[in-house]
């Protein structure tokens, strides 16, 4: 019979628990067979269980049993299924059928949560687990993205104007659909990694080892739910608006603070006159990201030292923003392009940026200009209605 506590030692999920740990969790788990063609997991379902495979392999299905039903992977020996829809606690999002005659290590939801509460130890080695997921699975769409770019950009060498139009679209709409495959796999862990991450800042023993550890996770999630953020918007293609009253002053205060050190650490000169007195009718959460989007790419063309200067008044019933950077500039032909996707990608973006700001300032009702000259700088000017009409 197969020492399961063996097994459970070479699982990468439980990497680093000791033997008493391992024998403590193996206990609240259940040995389960299926038959090969048995549906195992329900997309839409109700998360129930945990399931670690040990013997045989299964199938995990979008969409299973309509025409769009499409098998993404095949999961065999020390893959785990389920975990992720307990602890979200959201309907499963994808259907696991058993390829092969399987037999799994099977926990309750009632259990899995249990052992998070009562072992502080494997909360924090499933944390790290999840993390390290997270990052394969941007760095694996990341580098899916720019070899699928490469290739069209070679085929728009080759075909003529009229057809460049026709391959663009295919191209945005096949991204598009990839994206919605992945969302899910980058968003939901990304709250779970920062709640225990602070969780961990909070009670752990050994403060000064696990502070650093959740500080670069806290940083890594909150960049990766910006990049999450970024290609949702674009997948879905429109923009709900959750308008507030939003004060720009209030705005641009929380982005000072965020953005000081790294100015600091470029020599980057900090400069704003903000007049508008009054509030504006926004969606305040989407306007911080179009001017951190802004202010980021000028941080960067500015390779060291300069001056980032913001202003803001009003002009009869249009809030006016201008952002201005003595950085290295565009040429005319670049800001042509400045809102096509993928046209400009910055190190470590998604280079869809620009484009989702523009959609942003689109849905409301506002105008976005840019001007720029080389070795001089770049001013993008922002036309906001003070009331959504």
């Amino acid at each position: 019979m197969m020492n399961y506590l063996d097994f459970l030692k070479k699982f990468e999920l439980f990497k680093g628990l000791n033997d008493e740990e391992l024998t403590w969790l193996l206990s609240h788990f259940q040995v389960e067979d299926f038959e090969a063609g048995k549906i195992i997991v329900v997309e839409g379902s109700a998360p129930q269980g945990f399931y670690i495979i040990v013997e045989g392999q299964v199938e995990v299905w979008k969409d299973y049993g309509t025409p769009l039903q499409d098998a993404i992977a095949i999961r065999g020996p020390g893959a785990s299924f389920g975990e992720m829809a307990l602890i979200d606690d959201l309907p499963r999002s994808a259907t696991v059928i058993a390829k092969t005659n399987v037999r799994v290590l099977s926990q309750t939801k009632q259990e899995f949560n249990r052992a998070l509460k009562e072992r502080g130890t494997l909360a924090l080695v499933i944390l790290r687990s999840f993390s390290s997921m997270v990052r394969q699975s941007n760095d694996t769409f990341i580098n899916g993205l720019r070899e699928r770019n490469e290739k069209l950009a070679q085929a728009y060498e080759d075909l003529q104007k009229a057809q460049q139009e026709m391959i663009r679209n295919e191209r945005l709409t096949t991204v598009g659909k990839f994206a919605s495959m992945i969302i899910h796999d980058i968003r939901n862990p990304i709250s779970i990694i920062r709640g225990y991450a602070e969780m961990a800042l909070l009670h752990s023993k050994e403060a000064d080892r696990v502070e650093g550890m959740a500080t670069k996770i806290i940083a890594e999630a909150d960049r990766l739910n910006r990049l999450a953020e970024e290609i949702l918007d674009f997948s879905k293609g429109n923009i709900q608006l959750n308008l507030m009253p939003t004060f720009l002053s209030h705005l641009f205060q929380r982005i000072k603070e965020n953005f000081e050190p790294g100015l600091k650490a470029r020599d980057i000169k900090w400069i704003s006159s903000i007049e508008v007195k009054d509030p504006i009718l926004a969606d305040q959460e989407r306007l911080y990201r179009v001017f951190v989007n802004i202010i980021d790419n000028a941080r960067k063309a500015m390779r060291r030292g300069g001056i980032l200067t913001v202003r803001a008044y009003q002009l009869a019933d249009m809030a006016v923003v201008e952002i201005l950077d003595t950085g290295i500039g565009m040429d005319e032909e670049t800001c042509k392009h400045i809102f096509d996707p993928f046209y400009s990608k910055m190190s470590g973006g998604t280079g869809l940026g620009m484009l989702i700001v523009s959609n942003i300032i689109e849905a409301h009702q506002g105008q976005i200009q840019v001007e720029s000259e080389l070795n001089k700088g770049t001013k993008i000017i922002i036309k906001l209605p003070m009331e959504h009409r």
